[in-house]
């Protein structure tokens, strides 16, 4: 099939960059630091033609879309973005995008519209054209909850979407009560073997990257990542690297070592007695790409308890869960001192997501679903 991702790039460099790296007659679409980029190369080895379509790049030329980031300070471009997405059909340069993305598609010619989450640009008219015009099935696929962050317009188009895929099963349930016609839980997060496998590290990465416990991730804005926050605040007295391309609260700080994306992180996570992984406070059943990407690496993860962790993993066997801030410190302590324990499941749990957790068996389920729809 034909699929087009109508999607926002958040990394531009990473892009350029892994262009620039990809072997001859290998093409990427997106940045390692962006999920799709497995989804894309998932989906062309099973036998499908993809292409994207960047919502976030504007229709005028002489505006470049930068690197996201987030942060908790009101700036004019924060303003400015806000006043925009209240009223994107109101936007020229929105609608813009809109024209430009129907001509894109008239020249690919679609089965499959797949739009990742946050979309604040396309108009619910234009995806209402993309179905008639090309009899093409549209998914949305987010791993947030669309009471906290959807926009207006995913909103009132959510009975559009032929099927929704959501890393929550509690986000599911709420696309379903906006309208949507199908809405299933599947963890759009995986692990790539070629890409997310234990790395040999140098003496330099070891010596620059060491410590403790590791966390890679968003913390801003704190209304969004409270226990995030509060989790690594109860880690100050340990050695606790933090890692992150936004901003950093100030009770954090010391802690912080600088950005890192793709490969980088992963090294990153690597070089760490511990990773902790706590989701954000939206995300109640569990399922961020770190929980599989961790393990993916061979690091040991204490994640907070969530009942999806619970479905995907056995608790002791391939990672472990905490409660609370302070059974977090019981854990990281006891860990940090028994080394055997610990090599002992992190290497169960990369063992254990290479083999049930990777992003060709997740392409493959998704691709089951369309097809369903499609010969239904």
């Amino acid at each position: 099939m034909r699929i087009l991702f109508v999607a926002s790039l958040h990394h531009p460099a990473e892009l350029d960059k892994a262009r620039r790296d990809a072997p001859p007659g290998e093409d990427p679409l997106f940045p390692p630091s962006q999920a799709q980029h497995f989804w894309v190369k998932a989906l062309r080895r099973l036998g499908h033609e993809c292409a994207v379509f960047w919502r976030s790049e504007s229709a005028w030329p002489w505006v470049r879309s930068g690197q996201l980031r987030m942060t908790q300070r009101l700036t004019i471009w924060r303003a400015l973005d806000a006043l925009a997405l209240r009223a994107p059909a109101l936007n020229p340069d929105f609608r813009l995008r809109n024209r430009r993305l129907i001509r894109f598609a008239a020249e690919f010619q679609p089965d499959v519209v797949i739009l990742p989450g946050d979309n604040g640009v396309i108009l619910p008219e234009t995806l209402a054209r993309l179905k008639g015009e090309h009899a093409a099935t549209l998914v949305y696929g987010c791993g947030t909850s669309p009471v906290v962050f959807s926009r207006p317009v995913e909103r009132v188009a959510a009975p559009l979407y032929d099927l929704v895929v959501a890393n929550d099963f509690y986000h599911a349930i709420q696309w379903r009560e906006l309208g949507a016609p199908r809405a299933e839980t599947l963890p759009m997060s995986a692990i790539d073997p070629a890409f997310h496998y234990p790395y040999d590290l140098t003496g330099e990465e070891r010596q620059a990257y060491a410590c403790e416990v590791a966390v890679v991730g968003t913390l801003v804005p704190r209304k969004l990542y409270g226990e995030r926050i509060a989790a690594l605040e109860a880690l100050r007295d340990f050695d606790l690297g933090i890692w992150s391309v936004h901003e950093v609260p100030p009770s954090l700080r010391q802690c912080y070592r600088g950005p890192a994306l793709g490969e980088q992180m992963l090294r990153i996570t690597r070089a760490a007695k511990i990773t902790v992984n706590s989701h954000g406070d939206f995300m109640r059943y569990g399922g961020n790409m770190r929980l599989f990407e961790a393990c993916g690496v061979g690091t040991f993860q204490i994640v907070d308890d969530r009942p999806g962790v619970h479905e995907w993993f056995s608790m002791g066997e391939h990672l472990v869960t905490y409660r609370d801030p302070d059974h977090l410190r019981e854990l990281v302590a006891h860990y940090l001192a028994h080394d055997d324990e610990r090599e002992r499941i992190a290497a169960a749990g990369c063992a254990h997501v290479h083999a049930h957790h990777t992003y060709d068996q997740r392409m493959a389920r998704l691709m089951d679903l369309v097809e369903g729809l499609r010969s239904g």
